[in-house]
C-alpha cells in the first residue's frame, strides 16, 4: 500500500467531493439524470411555492444573459394566460434546465433548482449518497487526531449537506467542519484556496487538498496548498507527467498522519 506521509504542519483536510468523496458514476448516473427526469414533474407539484418561484425567477435571468449564447432557451414572463400559459412556461423551464445541464454549466441558478429537486428526493428516500467506503473511517481517524476536515466542491453548500445528511453510511454531517462552493470562487483559481484558508482561519500551506482533478491541483498549488490527486475508478485518466509530478492517492486509508506531538 502507498503511503502519503502527512506534512506536519498539516491541520485541515479539504475534500473535493466527485471523483473524490464519492464515485463519479454515482454523480453522472444518479443525481444528474433524476433532475432531467423528473424537473416537469417537480415543477408541476411546486409552481405556486414561493421557493420554486424565486427558482424559476434565477433560472429566467440566467437566460437573460445567456441569450446571445448558441442555441440559449427563453423563459417566457407569466402573461396570466391560465393553463395553456403555465404549462408553456413550465416546458420552457424545462427545456432551458435540460439546455443547461447539456453543456454541463454551473450556473447559480441552474444549482439552486437542483439542490432543491435533490433535497426532495433525499426527504423522501428515493436517493441516498454513495461514498467510497474508505471515506468515512479515514475521515473519523483523522478528526481524532485533530484534523479539520472541510469540503470544497462545486456543488452548492446546500446540494453537499444533503449528500452527507442522506448517505448510505447514514447521516455523517457530523464529521465535517464545514462546506465551501463556488460562491467563495472556482476550483481551478488559486485565489478561491487563499480565501478558505481566510475563511478558517489558517495558512493555506496548513490545508491539503484532495481532489482527482489536476487542474483544481495545480490552482491549489498556486496557493501554497498542499495536495494529493484521488485515483479512483471511472475518474479521468492522468498523463504520465501528472502521474510523475503529483503525489496519487487511490485510497484515504493511504494517507499517514504523523502522530501529533
Amino acid at each position: 500500500m502507498v503511503v502519503l506521509s502527512v506534512p506536519a504542519e498539516v491541520t485541515v483536510i479539504l475534500l473535493d467531493i466527485e471523483g473524490t468523496t464519492t464515485p463519479i458514476a454515482f454523480v453522472k448516473d444518479i443525481l444528474f439524470p433524476y433532475i432531467k427526469e423528473n424537473v416537469k414533474e417537480y415543477l408541476q407539484t411546486h409552481w405556486e411555492e414561493e421557493e420554486c418561484q424565486q427558482d424559476v425567477n434565477l433560472l429566467r435571468k440566467q437566460a437573460e444573459e445567456d441569450s446571445h449564447l448558441d442555441g440559449a432557451v427563453p423563459i417566457p414572463a407569466a402573461s396570466g394566460n391560465g393553463a395553456d400559459d403555465l404549462q408553456q412556461m413550465i416546458q420552457a423551464v424545462v427545456d432551458n434546465v435540460c439546455w443547461q445541464m447539456s453543456l454541463d454549466r454551473k450556473t447559480t441558478a441552474l444549482k439552486q433548482l437542483q439542490g432543491h429537486m435533490w433535497r426532495a428526493a433525499f426527504a423522501a428516500g428515493r436517493m441516498k449518497a454513495e461514498f467510497f467506503e474508505d471515506v468515512v473511517p479515514a475521515v473519523r481517524k483523522w478528526r481524532e487526531a485533530g484534523m479539520k476536515v472541510y469540503i470544497y466542491s462545486s456543488g452548492s453548500v446546500e446540494a453537499q449537506k444533503l449528500l452527507f445528511g442522506h448517505s448510505t453510511e447514514g447521516d455523517i454531517l457530523e464529521l465535517v467542519d464545514g462546506h465551501f462552493d463556488t460562491k467563495i470562487g472556482h476550483k481551478v483559481e488559486s485565489e478561491s484556496y487563499r480565501k478558505i484558508a481566510n475563511s478558517i482561519g489558517c495558512s493555506t500551506n496548513n490545508i491539503l487538498f484532495l481532489t482527482d482533478v489536476t487542474l483544481e491541483a495545480s490552482a491549489a498549488e498556486e496557493a501554497d496548498v498542499h495536495v494529493a490527486v484521488v485515483v479512483r475508478p471511472g475518474n479521468a485518466g492522468l498523463t504520465d507527467d501528472e502521474k510523475t509530478y503529483y503525489s496519487l492517492i487511490t485510497s484515504f486509508s493511504e494517507l499517514y498522519l504523523p502522530s501529533s506531538t
